[in-house]
Parts: structure tokens; sequence; C-alpha cells
């Protein structure tokens, strides 16, 4: 069984419940402080607290309901106004002000001096809320778009995935075959996917560098799709040279990138370098669970590459092939920038083994350091560490 270190300091992993512990746990601790400060008063005082966070919460709820109510309720509810009162007030809201009306009903008094008080932090609290200063931070939003799935890279992976590699992949095998027969073996099966880590996608790869040229296309896979009568779909193979020796396979960019690169050169997307890189990372983070967990292109016998695309393709003839009865883990290796093939940060691989029992992918990383290096950084822009790799 084979692991890789080092590919967790460029990646981003999911996000832990840390802050919710450490938050929790405080908060424990600064209630207990308090009774210990005065235990005689912090009944009262936690019930005046707790009613003074149930009206602020259910006040700016009401001032949401009539934004959506007033303005949004044909364009975005059709009308219905429980899906408004859903969007806007929570449960525990609304569970809040129950126990409120019911404390109330039960003669539950405060002084006039509590009651200004609570008043008082009511105002504070709503202006605070209307001049952004409890918003959420940024961390908190990437925390929230990554849970429910609304970055703009989940939504280009998926798209990658159904409209594309979702069908091209189990057919790879068959057009590699035919190709294989009348144009000589490929030093590889698989499908080779770049993603820069700048999302700058040449037309060419030549473009970047000139030992990778453009040889021939495999066969054609003609689909009907949306409309369109027998759409085309393509894969081109290269040839790569260097130091007298050629090698050959299938080679191509992720589309998606080219988005992601536009996206970030127009104002009106509001996305930055840092942000595209993020996204980038995303992307393959996504493009990679999707595989993995694909029932139709799923595999269970990963090779790790320990150089890029030329490097891989020389150690695919000593890789030590698993037993197929087990079923490792997939893994990924990121790329840096340098090597043969200049400014290609990573390189995304669907495995296609050769043996025609199974015709599922494995994604990976090449790797064009030593095995045993440690991360460095190769640009002024985009950190990429070397990864590693363990027997």
């Amino acid at each position: 069984v084979s692991g890789v270190m080092g590919e967790d300091s460029l990646v981003p992993r999911a996000r832990s419940r840390l802050p919710v512990v450490c938050t929790g746990g405080l908060g424990l601790l600064t209630l207990l402080f308090a009774w210990l400060l005065d235990s005689d008063k912090f009944i009262e005082r936690t019930g005046m607290i707790a009613f003074c966070i149930t009206v602020e919460r259910f006040i700016h709820s009401m001032c949401l309901f009539a934004e959506e109510w007033l303005f949004h309720s044909k364009q975005r509810y059709h009308g219905r106004i429980n899906e408004i009162f859903q969007a806007c007030f929570r449960g525990h809201v609304i569970l809040g002000m129950c126990a409120i009306f019911l404390m109330l009903k039960l003669q539950w008094s405060f002084s006039e001096e509590q009651w200004s008080t609570m008043a008082l932090m009511c105002a504070v609290y709503l202006l605070l809320k209307c001049l952004g200063v409890l918003g959420p931070c940024p961390v908190e939003i990437s925390e929230i778009c990554e849970m429910k799935k609304m970055n703009v890279a989940h939504g280009l992976a998926w798209s990658f995935y159904i409209g594309y590699l979702k069908f091209v992949l189990p057919d790879l095998q068959n057009k590699v075959s035919q190709y294989s027969s009348t144009r000589g073996k490929l030093s590889s099966p698989r499908l080779h996917i770049l993603l820069p880590l700048n999302a700058k996608v040449p037309s060419k790869p030549e473009e970047d560098d000139t030992n990778v040229v453009f040889h021939e296309n495999l066969p054609e896979l003609e689909r009907d799709t949306a409309g369109v009568r027998k759409r085309s779909y393509k894969n081109s193979v290269y040839k790569i040279t260097q130091n007298n020796e050629a090698f050959s396979c299938v080679l191509e960019y992720a589309t998606p990138l080219l988005t992601l690169y536009q996206m970030s050169h127009e104002s009106s997307a509001g996305f930055g370098e840092r942000e595209r890189k993020q996204q980038v990372l995303l992307f393959y983070r996504t493009l990679s669970q999707i595989l993995e967990s694909s029932l139709d292109i799923h595999t269970g016998d990963p090779h790790y590459l320990s150089r890029e695309i030329i490097q891989h393709l020389k150690q695919q003839d000593g890789e030590i092939h698993m037993d197929p009865i087990q079923e490792p883990p997939n893994e990924v290796h990121p790329v840096p920038e340098e090597g043969p093939i200049g400014n290609i940060n990573g390189a995304l691989c669907a495995n296609f083994p050769e043996d025609p029992v199974s015709s599922n992918p494995t994604l990976m990383f090449s790797q064009p350091q030593s095995l045993r290096s440690e991360p460095v950084e190769t640009t002024d822009h985009f950190n990429q560490p070397n990864a590693r790799r363990w027997d």
C-alpha cells in the first residue's frame, strides 16, 4: 500500500469542528466564571440576556421578512408566504419567542432598570448588525460555501464530470486499443488532464514546452447531446521527447479552468487571483471526490507518479500492480510548476489499467522532484510543494 506526504499543504482539506468545540468550551468556562462572581443573580441575568438575544434575532428576522415579502415574493418564492417565513426565521428563534410569551403570560416581570438595560442591548445589537459589524468573517463565508457546495469550483467540477468525463472515460480504453492496433502502442493508456494553478490554459501544450508536440487525435466519440445531433468529442495524442527518448500519451488541459481565468479578469465577477487559486484547488479536490465515489469509473488500482508526464511514463514499466481483490484508497499528488513542461502546475490523471476486466480510472498527481524532498516554493504568486511518496 502506498501513501502520500506533503499534499495537504497545497490542496485544502474540509474544515473541522474545532471552532465549534473551542467556542462551546470557552462559553461554558465563562458561564462558570460568571456564576462564581455572583451566584445569587446568575439565573436572573442569564434570563435577561437570553431574552435580549431572542428578541434581537426576532426583530432582525422580521426585517428580513419585510424585504422578501415586499420585493421578492413572486420572483423568489412564487408568492408562498410559508417559504418566505422558513427562509427568514430559524427554528430556535421561534421557540425562543414562544418561551418569552409564555414567561410574560405567567407574569414574569422585570424592573424598569432591567427593561432599560435590555432595550439598550437590543438597540446596540441591531445597530451593529445594520453596520455589518456582526456579519460573518471571510472564513465563515468560505466554510458555508464549501459545506453547501456553493463555490464556482463545485459547479465547474460537476459540469466537467457530468458533461464530459462520465461518458468519455469509460470509452477511452476502447479508443486507445483501436489506436494502438493501427498506429502503435501508447506509452500510457491513461487520460492526462493538466491543471495549472494559475488557471492559465494555453490553446496548445506546445506553447508551454516545444518538446510536447501534437501527433493526432484518437477516434472520435459521437453523442446526441442537448439537441445537437452527433456532437463530436475528441482526445488528442501528443509526442513528448527528452534526451533522445520519445513518449506518447493522451493529454489535455481541464477546460473549466478557462472560465476561472477569464472570471478573474472580469471586474463584475468579483474574482481575484487569490480566489482563483483557491478555486483551482477546490476544483481538483471536488473532481477527485466525484471520481473516487463514482460507481461508473471507480477503480482500486492506484499507482503514483514520481515526476511530470515524461518521468511518470518512464516509471510505469516498474510499477507493482496491486492485488486485484484488494481496493486501496485513491491518492492525489501535487505537481510543481517547474520541470520539462513549464508552467504546468498539476496533472490530473484518469488511470485505465491495462487489465481488460477493469476500465475504471484513478486520479493521480505526478511529482517531478526527489521522492524524499520537502515542500518548496516554486513561484512568487503560487506556492507549490513537492509531494513525497512512501511505500
